[in-house]
């Protein structure tokens, strides 16, 4: 990643699809002008903006996260199979064109906490503590257990944008504005509200499963 601060990046907007640093994020480019954006980073430094668009409000986000190209596969129609790779988060800050794609002038983003570190592990032990709960009375619920990964993050930084990234559920719902938020305590905050109101949730229908049996069977819609 370039040390500049600003740059000019291509941007690749896609319909409710929140990317997250050290996220891995496959697609498949079929768009002429996406096409074109692709040979386009793969001569330069493979690398292009993901940004989510709001097909509702008709609008793109302000903040983004860069994706880096980790394969790329082109048939022989011109389309093409990528993987790509989270890396840095963005803000752009203008379009530059729109025509044959789009490209922004961003601003690189990073988190800048004022909570202690003292602070931060206690939030990372309790988040973590919170999502084994909600993965293990969700299994119970839908009778299939699904244990955390073993590679599960125990950095705060990088615990809260794992989160962000595979919780779905009421956490799905506020992605983009997790994305956003540049202190580390405070995405963990925000997550630990969300993932102890769904262990309450869930813990409530658990009882309800266990006192008459064959209610509350089948995947939890939280």
């Amino acid at each position: 990643m370039s040390d500049l601060a600003v740059r000019e990046l291509p941007l690749f907007p896609l319909p409710d699809v929140v990317l997250f640093p050290q996220e891995v994020l496959p697609l498949h480019i079929f768009e002429p002008r996406y096409r074109m954006m692709l040979r386009t980073v793969m001569e330069e430094d493979r690398r292009f903006g993901v940004v989510r668009w709001d097909p509702q409000h008709q609008r793109m986000a302000d903040v983004g996260c860069c994706a880096e190209i980790l394969h790329c596969q082109t048939q022989d129609d011109d389309r093409s199979n990528i993987v790509t790779l989270g890396q840095q988060r963005f803000r752009v800050l203008d379009i530059v064109r729109d025509a044959p794609f789009r490209v922004a002038m961003v601003s690189w983003i990073e988190d800048d906490t004022d909570t202690s570190h003292d602070e931060l592990s206690r939030l990372t032990s309790e988040v973590t503590q919170a999502l084994r709960d909600v993965v293990t009375l969700t299994g119970k619920l839908i009778g299939k257990p699904a244990p955390l990964p073993s590679d599960l993050p125990d950095l705060p930084r990088e615990l809260s944008f794992w989160i962000g990234a595979h919780l779905g559920g009421p956490v799905a719902d506020h992605q983009q504005a997790l994305l956003e938020i540049t202190d580390t305590g405070e995405r963990l905050r925000q997550e630990f509200d969300l993932l102890d109101q769904t262990r309450r949730q869930l813990a409530a229908r658990t009882v309800l499963k266990d006192t008459f049996p064959g209610i509350g069977e089948g995947e939890p819609n939280n």
